[in-house]
């Protein structure tokens, strides 16, 4: 990465997953609300925090913009004044388009859009990004893909796939946690301890998609090698089939794709 001054706006759990994945190799500031939590934030993370948005803008090349999405705007308008042609601007605000970052920051700054997921917490998550169409170089892209590499998975799409990133990767976690849920309270139904149930559920999940991850096969084919001949897997498969697991699942993703594009322009 060329350049190695990263100011992260807005340090909630997201901010400080980047700023713990990159404090070894890169200087890392950032800006909080309060002088409390920007102190905190100094304590326990060892990095540069205050609460001068225009300060930070002025201090670092590369700006990851960590804010609801409902506060973007005024955020980056507030720091408009100090940005030039040599920064970039990395927005994770779901739903908020390239050409709005470009037109809210003056059109100068290089922009990239991402959207992370919260495994990026553990040093696990997903992110997909992308740039502003004829603007953002290759080398800022680069250096976007090495951000989140740093905290998992990241891949490069193009923006018009974006929204559908978020209702699948940004806010997949949570239909997974609710499968895992789920699947506890069966092994409780049938005699498990909670504890005990809840390992098996999140475990198998996680080797399931280890599996799907590390063979390159598609899932389909893995689930047929779980599925013996009058086996007991066939007859779990069919209760979900029966209770439209797979096209519920399809749903949630396309409720929370239209959601994300809901958010721009509020």
């Amino acid at each position: 990465m060329k350049k190695n001054t990263i100011g992260i706006v807005g340090l909630g759990q997201m901010g400080e997953a980047i700023a713990l994945g990159l404090r070894e190799t890169h200087s890392i500031s950032a800006t909080t609300k309060s002088k409390e939590s920007a102190a905190a934030a100094k304590k326990d993370l060892k990095i540069n925090c205050h609460n001068d948005n225009v300060k930070l803008a002025k201090e670092c090349d590369v700006l990851v913009l960590c804010v609801k999405p409902h506060q973007a705007q005024s955020v980056l308008e507030e720091m408009r004044s100090a940005l030039n042609s040599k920064h970039l601007v990395i927005s994770i605000a779901a739903g908020i388009t390239t050409e709005q970052i470009r037109k809210w920051t003056g059109g100068k700054p290089s922009v990239v859009r991402a959207m992370p997921n919260t495994p990026c917490l553990i040093g696990d998550g997903m992110t997909a990004y992308c740039g502003a169409s004829g603007q953002t170089s290759e080398d800022d892209l680069a250096i976007a893909g090495k951000i989140f590499g740093s905290i998992g998975q990241a891949v490069r799409v193009e923006e018009e796939q974006m929204d559908g990133v978020t209702g699948l990767s940004g806010c997949g976690p949570a239909y997974v946690y609710l499968m895992i849920e789920s699947l506890s309270e069966a092994g409780v139904k049938v005699g498990l301890p909670r504890k005990v149930a809840t390992l098996l559920a999140a475990q198998t999940l996680m080797g399931a998609s280890k599996m799907v991850l590390e063979r390159g096969e598609h899932p389909a084919a893995l689930k047929d090698e779980v599925t013996t001949p009058a086996g007991c897997t066939i007859d779990g498969l069919m209760a979900l089939e029966e209770g439209k697991l797979r096209v519920t699942l399809i749903k949630a993703v396309l409720a929370a794709t239209e959601r994300s594009r809901g958010l721009r322009g509020k």
